[in-house]
């Protein structure tokens, strides 16, 4: 089994120094993963920054000291690749950010599309950001990645389209497509950027709109997914044809 990870600031210097974990990582290497001396653990800044290291001691409940070889920087992948993802009902945003972290996407976009029946307004939506965002690091952590997927704000339509726009390939995933997104020219650098609609579908508007800045529809297959899973679906489908996943 692989080390486990955990977040920690401020990693830099070269190999042998003792590092201490604590705070609400550290309570959750001692008291939950109940980690011992001698045990592997890699300690990562979810930026890239990571160092590897070897538990030293664990004491109370959540303190424990590291000793750290030296620390490495893992650099970004490509083609980037980001979902911008409709707001589902209820916590199916978290099902969908927590499975594409997982997968590997880069970025997360909150998109308030027209037909979106969750509503991201005032301490609602910080709420519901925090989670996201919460989300994203966990299971960054869980499926052992250094560099985590950045969860921005939440974007309107417009801001959605600027993005599609200056992306180097981009796509709404929509299950009138005449294309399948399985056979779609791909750039082996740059950005990739997916639009995963709501549960009522993009509006015919929002479809004009993002074919203007570049995005056409395309399918990923028969069946119909959910919305909370369609990007996941679409990410991995992507990792494995840019050679991401080899």
């Amino acid at each position: 089994m692989t080390a486990p990870v955990f977040v920690a600031e401020g990693l830099s210097g070269e190999g042998g120094r003792e590092f201490v974990l604590d705070g609400a990582e550290g309570r959750h290497a001692v008291s939950v993963k109940r980690l011992r001396a001698g045990e592997d653990v890699v300690l990562t800044d979810g930026a890239g920054r990571w160092a590897p290291g070897v538990v030293v001691a664990a004491e109370g409940k959540d303190r424990l000291t590291v000793r750290l070889e030296a620390v490495r920087e893992e650099p970004a992948q490509a083609p980037r690749i980001t979902v911008v993802q409709a707001l589902p009902k209820g916590d199916r945003g978290e099902l969908a950010v927590e499975t594409m972290t997982e997968t590997g996407v880069d970025a997360v976009v909150p998109w308030a599309a027209a037909r979106c029946i969750t509503q991201w307004k005032g301490e609602r939506g910080v709420k519901a950001l925090t989670k996201w965002r919460a989300t994203a690091r966990e299971a960054g952590k869980q499926s052992r990645r250094v560099r985590f997927p950045e969860v921005a704000e939440l974007a309107t339509t417009k801001q959605v389209a600027a993005l599609l726009e200056a992306a180097d390939f981009a796509a709404v995933l929509h299950e009138e497509g005449s294309e399948p997104l399985a056979t779609a020219a791909l750039p082996q650098t740059g950005h990739i950027v997916l639009v995963v609609g709501p549960e009522g579908g993009v509006s015919p508007e929002e479809l004009a709109l993002f074919a203007d800045a570049g995005a056409g529809p395309f399918r990923l297959g028969r069946s119909v997914l959910r919305t909370s899973t369609a990007g996941t679906a679409a990410a991995a489908l992507l990792l494995g044809r840019t050679g991401r996943w080899s």
